[in-house]
């Protein structure tokens, strides 16, 4: 959340998603790789690099971060010739256990895991440690030895649009939070936000609310059109932040549709459909900070390829997040693949990459 998360979540955010693809009896989803080239590769160990499998297991695939996320991971797999099996636990933790179970019982080369707590991934993420089956986690508090932990700056991306708020209100009035606990990503935002009331004491919390179920939008969209009865006057409620961008869209929509235009949101994760938004004059949402969900996506793979190679990785890698608002954005919509144009840091990360890596994709292509 990605809570994402995106994705926090955020999403590490215990929702149910849709597309349920689980790996004990229902098929997974597989994403073919291009073959990688027979006649050798760029690093000594490059034979041993072909057509490996990869075995993506997710808390939650929900929204179009998670889409995006995807994609990323398939992207890079492909890219250095492997193919992805991608299983979705609905929001499940035993279901995640049991996927990552499968995932070592079919002897995948490598295993990612999207969100989780350590109480459903830790015997099983140790289980592939000992099988020799490299582990790389994104936004899960695990603390395993030889295995990598991918995180948002979440602190960060919090602290960059409570700054903005509080630049725009000019440091008073009342704001909405909406966040969950219990998830990796949101504890480490909620640091940030506590620090920020903390400093600033004209700032009042009037509401607080945020659930993550099967459909978080549309029921956080519910919840906010409750809040807004309840503050029915100007000046009421002065904005809203919002931890997770599908708690951002429900929030969004119902200030939108209530013609509260004075409230302004601000929120975390970017993507195609948050960026429309975001973009849109009428809307209430004028700020993200974000991690390019492909880059995660494609970051997370390259630590896997570092690990089968034999490569040293370090314990945790922190993702460098950017801040995004609708002043620096054009009027004509453009996509998240466009937003480089416009700012500065955002995609294209070359974190993780190594120079035998970028061979074994030229290889990969031949």
């Amino acid at each position: 959340m990605s809570f994402k998360w995106k994705r926090a979540l955020v999403p590490a955010l215990a929702i149910v998603m849709s597309a349920s693809l689980m790996a004990c009896g229902a098929k997974p989803q597989e994403a073919a790789g291009p073959a990688a080239d027979k006649q050798g590769a760029a690093p000594a160990a490059a034979n041993s690099l072909e057509n490996k499998k990869i075995a993506l297991i997710m808390q939650i695939n929900l929204g179009t971060f998670s889409a995006q996320y995807i994609e990323g991971v398939k992207e890079q797999v492909e890219k250095l010739g492997g193919k992805v099996t991608v299983f979705t636990s609905d929001g499940d933790l035993a279901k995640m256990s049991s996927n990552l179970d499968a995932a070592i019982n079919q002897k995948f080369d490598a295993i990612l895991t999207d969100h989780g707590t350590p109480e459903a991934l830790e015997a099983g993420v140790k289980k592939a440690v000992e099988k020799k089956i490299p582990v790389i986690a994104f936004d899960a508090d695990l603390k395993v030895p030889g295995v990598t932990v991918l995180e948002q700056g979440d602190q960060k991306m919090a602290e960059q649009t409570l700054d903005r708020l509080a630049q725009d209100i000019g440091g008073k009035g009342n704001i909405v939070k909406i966040w969950v606990a219990g998830f990796a990503p949101m504890e480490r935002r909620q640091i940030a936000y506590k620090a920020f009331l903390d400093k600033n004491k004209d700032i009042k919390e009037i509401a607080a609310f945020g659930a993550a179920t099967q459909n978080t939008a549309l029921d956080t969209q519910a919840q906010m059109e409750a809040i807004l009865k309840k503050y029915p006057n100007k000046g009421d409620i002065t904005a809203v932040w919002a931890s997770w961008d599908e708690f951002a869209k429900g929030a969004a929509r119902a200030i939108q549709q209530a013609g509260r235009t004075e409230i302004k949101l601000y929120g975390i994760d970017m993507s195609d459909e948050d960026l429309q938004m975001i973009q849109d004059p009428k809307n209430p949402w004028i700020a993200s900070a974000a991690v390019d969900p492909k880059d995660i996506g494609r970051v997370q793979v390259r630590y896997a390829y570092q690990k089968m190679h034999g490569d040293q990785t370090p314990d945790k890698v922190v993702l460098d997040p950017v801040f995004v608002s609708r002043d620096q954005l054009p009027q004509n919509q453009i996509s998240t693949a466009d937003l480089s144009k416009h700012v500065k840091g955002w995609g294209n990360s070359q974190q993780g990459y190594t120079d035998w890596l970028k061979e074994l994709e030229g290889k990969a292509k031949k």
